[in-house]
């Protein structure tokens, strides 16, 4: 009852007129910026902070939360009708786009705008009832339960890949290393830079995403001879009755994945959407669909994206800690406006922490009142010829490459993902397992080695703790598993084989 009372207080600070206005402006930009290739929360939320001074700190927070989670859905338009995706929404390309070739780009929208409001609507739930208690979860973490958090999403490869699972692995292993290009944040050295300047600080996730997605993609569909245009025809926006009851499991558990994922560091929308994927590839009923075009591939990711980034507000809120960048940008505008985010903020500023909570739901609402109907107008949008779209397209990578850094060697770094990409395409070689390596790697060499030194060099402290022990057994019994579901389908086909041998007139 006492948490009913918090959020009734919370909404009659949400629900006043000038902040229902912060809301709408916040989920209305995050939308729009979501759709920028290159663009996101974070470059938005970084340009639009000094706007914030001068509006009252309830209406400058609820503001940039809503430009925060608009962005998570605006992400997935341009992933699933262009395949250009953020970070946040690669998985988003396997099957939304394959929807779109097929001619279902609207439902694929309309999923996304669902299953997004689905998710966010589960996260809040989480956040108004266990945010104080799941704020502490983080700190049963240490680094070898993250390291081994990390080697599970590895192991998930197998679930994410759509391809051979050798391909998959190979394809990881290039990400992982991709990932290592940079300066060594324990020694300071730089590594597999070949002395390029502008390698120092690594290779950005925005160059690799655009390149391998965006850019590959135009380039496959410039080889083409082909005229088509998967935005033309009658448009399919509602799903039928059959097609609704599939995407309410998947996002009911997209919704669960990215609510425990979003609360822990280094965690948050973009690992929560490969969990997501991995885990409805292998419980979906539908799961040999999955990865050709299927609404449970949408649903599931979306959901994960979206209750994420609700998520993620636990640990700033609860205990002062932002678990990534777009949450310590956050966390700068708590402290301008005078607010030092912790284990008293509940208690100090409870129309704070309650009117932001409840807000999160109001701007739910506004972003599925405000996506599912313009579907049809994003789409008017792309019913142009390819001739003219994909110069905008390509005009638009370069500009979201630029802004990140403001450096004109990140565009020449994209261009190469892009032949790489497209290489890979012609080859049958899938992207997201190598998207899956670049981001899982840097956290599980840096956690594995801060293990490692905080145990004097003891590989025991990854089995003798309870959690990335637990961890460490279940990604043992997944490998065995694979292993013996591999012998056993060789076996099968041998027998097959010799069974068609034995029906062949001598």
């Amino acid at each position: 009852m006492e948490v009913l009372h918090n959020l009734a207080f919370g909404f009659s600070h949400a629900l006043t007129l000038h902040n229902l206005m912060y809301c709408a402006i916040g989920c209305v930009v995050g939308t729009l910026v979501g759709l920028l290739p290159g663009l996101g929360p974070l470059a938005t939320i970084s340009i639009l902070l000094p706007l914030t001074y001068s509006i009252d700190t309830t209406g400058a927070l609820i503001m940039l939360a809503g430009i925060y989670y608009g962005a998570q859905y605006g992400d997935s338009v341009s992933a699933i009708t262009m395949k250009i995706p953020h970070a946040s929404s690669i998985v988003a390309c396997i099957d939304g786009y394959a929807m779109t070739l097929k001619g279902k780009t609207g439902l694929a929208l309309f999923t996304a705008g669902l299953s997004s409001f689905i998710g966010g609507t589960v996260a809040i739930v989480v956040l108004a009832f266990l945010a104080p208690t799941l704020g502490e979860v983080a700190f049963l973490f240490g680094p070898a339960d993250y390291c081994a958090l990390m080697m599970v999403g590895f192991v998930c490869v197998s679930f994410v890949t759509t391809g051979s699972l050798l391909n998959g692995l190979a394809m990881c292993l290039i990400g992982v290393l991709l990932g290592q290009i940079g300066t060594d944040v324990n020694s300071g050295l730089q590594r597999f830079t070949l002395d390029l300047p502008f390698l120092a600080d690594g290779i950005g996730i925005v160059s690799i995403a655009l390149g391998c997605f965006g850019i590959a993609e135009i380039t496959k569909n410039l080889d083409s001879r082909e005229e088509r245009s998967p935005f033309n025809g009658k448009i399919k926006l509602m799903p039928t009755w059959p097609e609704f009851k599939r995407i309410w499991p998947s996002a009911i558990r997209g919704s669960l994945v990215g609510s425990f994922l979003g609360i822990l560091p280094g965690g948050g929308p973009t690992i929560a959407q490969f969990a997501a994927y991995a885990i409805d590839k292998k419980v979906s009923k539908y799961k040999h669909e999955i990865g050709t075009g299927c609404i449970e591939g949408v649903a599931g990711q979306a959901a994960a994206d979206e209750a994420a980034a609700r998520t993620s507000f636990i640990p700033l809120m609860s205990i002062g800690i932002p678990e990534n960048a777009v949450m310590a940008l956050m966390m700068a505008a708590f402290i301008i406006k005078g607010i030092q985010p912790g284990p008293n903020m509940i208690a100090g500023h409870p129309e704070l922490f309650w009117g932001l909570v409840a807000s999160m739901w109001v701007g739910n609402c506004f972003l599925l009142v405000l996506n599912v109907p313009l579907v049809r107008y994003w789409l008017s949008v792309f019913k142009v010829p390819y001739n003219v779209l994909f110069p905008c397209i390509l005009f638009f990578c370069c500009i979201g490459t630029y802004s990140v850094n403001n450096n004109v060697d990140d565009i020449f770094i994209t261009a190469a993902f892009g032949l790489m990409g497209y290489l890979m395409m012609r080859l049958e070689l899938d992207a997201a397992p190598l998207m899956l390596g670049f981001i899982l790697g840097p956290m599980l060499e840096e956690n594995f080695r801060r293990a490692l030194l905080l145990s004097r060099g003891s590989f025991g402290t990854f089995f003798t703790r309870p959690i990335s022990g637990t961890l460490m057994a279940l990604i043992g019994a997944f490998i065995a598993w694979q292993v013996l579901t591999f012998f056993l389908k060789a076996r099968e086909r041998k027998g097959a084989v010799a069974d068609a041998e034995a029906t062949l007139p001598a």
